[in-house]
């Protein structure tokens, strides 16, 4: 049974071999991180790694009973009880509701773990499986997102109050 983690160094090779393997399938819905995120991924994986030590974002893997990453969701900008949500999962797993699940688990996560009572997350018009994503696990849709803030894409804001019951 996959198991949503928090990222710890060890991670990283997996991490690595997920974010290699599904590049091209990324590429399709959200704008490519380029060659240099690959070309530096040590040093971007410890900034990450820093960031969650320092209570500013957190950061999980969905780990398959082989060790292989499934998929990440993230927290990020936490902040007086908010953070936004990013996620992904890999190509061979997509349309299965593993990302629904995962994202369903981040939530029971920022509550019980982190504290949180809001969470929000952009969408891409253009990526209707994350926005499906979105309203089935209780986000509701808030206005437009600022093309900037989806990498030039224009988009909607979700958001999810925790306090509700989804």
């Amino acid at each position: 049974m996959p198991e949503l983690k928090q990222l710890h160094a060890d991670h990283a090779p997996a991490v690595l071999a997920f974010e290699l393997a599904n590049r091209g399938y990324f590429a399709r819905s959200v704008p490519d991180r380029g060659d240099d995120f690959f070309e530096r991924f040590a040093d971007r994986y410890g900034a990450l790694l820093a960031e969650q030590e320092a209570g500013i974002c957190a950061f999980h893997i969905l780990v398959a009973e082989d060790g292989s990453v499934l998929g990440r969701f993230n927290l990020v900008d936490i902040e007086d009880g908010t953070a936004e949500v990013g996620y992904r999962v890999a190509q061979d797993v997509s349309g299965r509701g593993v990302a629904t699940a995962g994202v369903r688990e981040l939530c029971r996560l920022a509550v019980s773990r982190h504290g949180l009572r809001t969470l929000r997350a952009a969408a891409s018009y253009a990526n209707a499986a994350s926005q499906r994503v979105l309203l089935k696990t209780g986000f509701v849709p808030t206005g437009p997102a600022d093309p900037a803030h989806l990498s030039g894409e224009p988009g909607t804001w979700y958001q999810r109050d925790l306090t509700l019951e989804p």
